[in-house]
C-alpha cells in the first residue's frame, strides 16, 4: 500500500510488450495485451477480490463491502497504440488497483459500512488502434455501442474482436457491475499542466470529435507501361486529400481545430502497380462543434472537386461522431476539495482526447483527473510522466474514490446518452 509498491507495479507492467525505446506495444487482444490481463487477474485474485470479465472483454475486480449495493468504478485501460507510451491507460489501471487496496484496508480497519462498493476496471480496446472505434469496451458497457456489432468488427488482417478475445481467453460471459459512479486518472497528453506548474487537472469537458471514413477508388494499371494521361491513381488523389485534412486547420483560429489522417491502406500495394484503392481515416476535433462541422463541409466540397479533376470516385462516410461531454459540477468541486486537502495545486481543464470516462459519464456521474505529461507528448515511445507526479495522482484518486463510495455524488445525474449526435 506504499508508493514504492505502486511504482514497482507500474514499472513492471511497462516491461510487458516493451519496445527498445522505452515504449510499449500492447494492442487490444494481442498476446502482449493478454499478458497484462493475466497480470491484472492475478493481482485481483491475490488481493482476495472477485474477478469478472464481461462479453466485450472488460475486466472488473470487485470489492463488495455492502451486499447488494451498486459499485463505484475506478480504472482505465491496459492496451496501447502500436509503438505507444507506457503511461497512457496503464497508469490509471495500476493507480486504481492501489487506491482500491488502500480503501479496502481502511474499511477493514474501521468497519464502517460504505454506501457503495468499489470495482477496479480494465476497459477493452480504449485505444482503437487495432479495432475501430476506440473507447469500445466502456462504450458497450454504457450502452452507446452494441456488443454484437462490436464483436464483429475486424482488424486489417480480417480477425474479428470476437475471435481475438476468444483466442486470448478473455471473451467473458459475466455481466459488469451496476455503476453508481466512475473516476479515472490519466496523463494529460498535453502540456498545460507542465507549463503552468499545476499538479492535477480537473477535466470539466471533452472536445467535439468527428471522423471521416474516406475511400478513394481509381484504376489499377502498370506503373511503367501506362501513359501518365491515362492513369487514375488513387494514391495521388489520396495524398492530396491528406494535405487537405491537414491544411483545413488554417481556415480557423490558431489551435481551434486539430486534424490528422492517422491510418491509410492501399491496394494492391505493389511497387509496379498504380494504386486502385486507398482507404484512410480523417480525424477532426475542436472545442466548438460548429468549427468541426464547417471543416467537414469544406473538406467534402474540396474532395468532390478533386474527384472530378482526377476522374476518380471518392466515397466519404461520417462515423464516430462524439459530442462535447460535460462532467458534473459536483464532481469537479469534490475533486478540487480533495486536491486542496492533499496540498496539490489543481485547475480545470478540457480533454481534447477521448477517454473511457467520457463514455461512462453518460451512465454514472464521473470524475476525470489528469497528471502532467512531460513535453505534452503521447501515443509515442517518448511519452513520460514523473514518478512524483504519478504518486501524487494515486493519492488524488484514492481521495476522490473515498468520497464517491461514501455517496458524495449519489444525487448527481449522469449526462444523458440522448446527447449523442
Amino acid at each position: 500500500m506504499t508508493s514504492a509498491a505502486f511504482l514497482e507495479d507500474f514499472h513492471h507492467v511497462a516491461t510487458i510488450g516493451a519496445t527498445p525505446d522505452n515504449g510499449v506495444d500492447r494492442q487490444a487482444a494481442t498476446p502482449e495485451d493478454a499478458q497484462t490481463r493475466h497480470w491484472f487477474a492475478g493481482w485481483v485474485r491475490e488481493a482476495g477480490w472477485e474477478l469478472r470479465v464481461d462479453g466485450i472483454g472488460n475486466m472488473f475486480g470487485l470489492l463488495e463491502w455492502t451486499p447488494g449495493a451498486p459499485y463505484v468504478l475506478i480504472g482505465s485501460h491496459l492496451d496501447s497504440q502500436p509503438l505507444g507510451g507506457r503511461f497512457d491507460g496503464a497508469y490509471g489501471v495500476v493507480a486504481a488497483l492501489h487506491a482500491a487496496r488502500r480503501l479496502d484496508a481502511e474499511v477493514a480497519e474501521g468497519g464502517a459500512a460504505q454506501r457503495f462498493n468499489l470495482a477496479v476496471v480494465n476497459w477493452f480496446n480504449e485505444e482503437g488502434g487495432r479495432f475501430a472505434p476506440s473507447i469500445m469496451g466502456s462504450s458497450v458497457f454504457a450502452g452507446l455501442l452494441q456488443r454484437e456489432q462490436m464483436l464483429d468488427v475486424a482488424d486489417l488482417q480480417g480477425i474479428t474482436v470476437r475471435e481475438a478475445l476468444d483466442g486470448i481467453g478473455y471473451l467473458g460471459t459475466s455481466d459488469g457491475p451496476e455503476a453508481a459512479g466512475y473516476a479515472e486518472i490519466h496523463i494529460e497528453q498535453g502540456r498545460i499542466l507542465e507549463r503552468e506548474g499545476i499538479s492535477i487537472g480537473l477535466v470539466d469537458s471533452s472536445w467535439y470529435t468527428q471522423k471521416l471514413d474516406i475511400e478513394v477508388l481509381g484504376e489499377q494499371s502498370h506503373t511503367g507501361a501506362t501513359a501518365m494521361a491515362d492513369r487514375h491513381d488513387a494514391l495521388v488523389a489520396a495524398s492530396k486529400i491528406i494535405l487537405m485534412v491537414h491544411d483545413v486547420t488554417a481556415e480557423f483560429a490558431e489551435e481551434a481545430l486539430v486534424s490528422s489522417v492517422g491510418q491509410l491502406t492501399l491496394e494492391p500495394n505493389s511497387p509496379i502497380v498504380v494504386a486502385r484503392r486507398v482507404h484512410l481515416v480523417a480525424d477532426l476535433r475542436s472545442g466548438d462543434p460548429d468549427i468541426v462541422k464547417a471543416a467537414r463541409a469544406k473538406l467534402i466540397e474540396d474532395i468532390d472537386a478533386l474527384a472530378r479533376e482526377h476522374d476518380i470516385k471518392v466515397n466519404v462516410k461520417d462515423f464516430d461522431i462524439r459530442p462535447i461531454r460535460r462532467f458534473p459540477e459536483g464532481g469537479l468541486q469534490l475533486a478540487d476539495k480533495v486536491a486542496a486537502n492533499l496540498g496539490l495545486s489543481a485547475r480545470r481543464i478540457q480533454t481534447m482526447a477521448g477517454h473511457d470516462s467520457v463514455a461512462m459519464n453518460t451512465v454514472a456521474p464521473s470524475v476525470m483527473l489528469f497528471i502532467p505529461s512531460v513535453d505534452g507528448v503521447s501515443h509515442c515511445e517518448r511519452e513520460f510522466s514523473t514518478d512524483e507526479d504519478m504518486v501524487a495522482g494515486v493519492d488524488m484518486l484514492t481521495g476522490v474514490a473515498r468520497e464517491l463510495v461514501a455517496g458524495a455524488l449519489a444525487d448527481a445525474s449522469p449526462e444523458p446518452a440522448a446527447a449523442l449526435a
